[in-house]
């Protein structure tokens, strides 16, 4: 299936192969629909944690797609996490700025109060605005039943960010071959303007320290999902 999704605000045209939907994306959806009608009076928040460069924007948009063509399947909204970085002149302020998107550049006990609102009913959530390189507080009103929550530190074994798991139903986890990884993170770069050196430049600053940070210091899931190196989505293996 070819499908054009906005993703960020980005128009993205996406492939998944009908094989894949069948036997990973659908069965995935169902399972969130159990575990939401077993408690039905509240909304079902579903953490997805993974390295940069697995495609999670897209396909938990492309997941919101797939809920809203069955009625048998209760609709999903994604809620990224990048609306929880610091505001750019805290980040200045501590010297992080640098390292922008690193665990230490997030908000988690905003992040915190957020979910909680979220668990309890009415609630927006904070968007990250790539333009201004900040957060946009209340941009998005959060209605649907369930929600994924995604982002690369959710499942990180710290104390800081174990503390969420109170908030969390069901977690997910995307895992995959680090050259894989690097290949479409620096392709990503190349086709955004930046120089082949310029690219690898910034992977091995930025991208690459974040890529094994997730990789290595990720608490377990509930379930783990694989990217293959043609980024095929395949449930893992134990």
């Amino acid at each position: 299936m070819k499908i054009a999704l906005t993703v960020n605000g980005l128009h993205v045209e996406a492939h998944y192969h009908d094989d894949e939907i069948e036997k990973v994306h659908k069965p995935l959806l169902q399972q969130l629909a159990k575990i939401h009608a077993a408690k039905p009076e509240r909304r079902t928040i579903v953490f997805l944690s993974a390295p940069p460069g697995t495609g999670k924007s897209t396909l938990t948009t492309f997941w919101e797609y797939l809920s809203r063509q069955d009625a048998d399947l209760p609709e999903i909204q994604t809620l990224p996490m990048d609306g929880f970085h610091y505001y750019n002149r805290w980040l200045e302020a501590h010297h992080l700025r640098a390292c922008k998107g690193a665990p230490e550049t997030f908000d988690v006990d905003k992040l915190a109060e957020n979910l909680r609102l979220v668990r309890a009913g009415e609630a927006t959530w904070p968007q990250y605005d790539r333009q201004r390189h900040d957060p946009v507080e209340h941009a998005v009103v959060i209605t649907a039943p369930i929600v994924i929550v995604e982002g690369n530190w959710l499942l990180r074994d710290d104390d800081r960010w174990r503390a969420l798991a109170e908030f969390c139903d069901f977690s997910l986890f995307i895992r995959a071959p680090a050259e894989t990884l690097r290949a479409r993170l620096i392709g990503r770069k190349l086709a955004g303007g930046l120089s082949q050196a310029e690219a690898e430049t910034f992977y091995e600053r930025t991208d690459g320290p974040n890529v094994r940070r997730v990789l290595e210091g990720s608490l377990p899931a509930d379930l783990m999902l694989e990217m293959t190196s043609t980024g095929e989505y395949r449930m893992a293996r134990p």
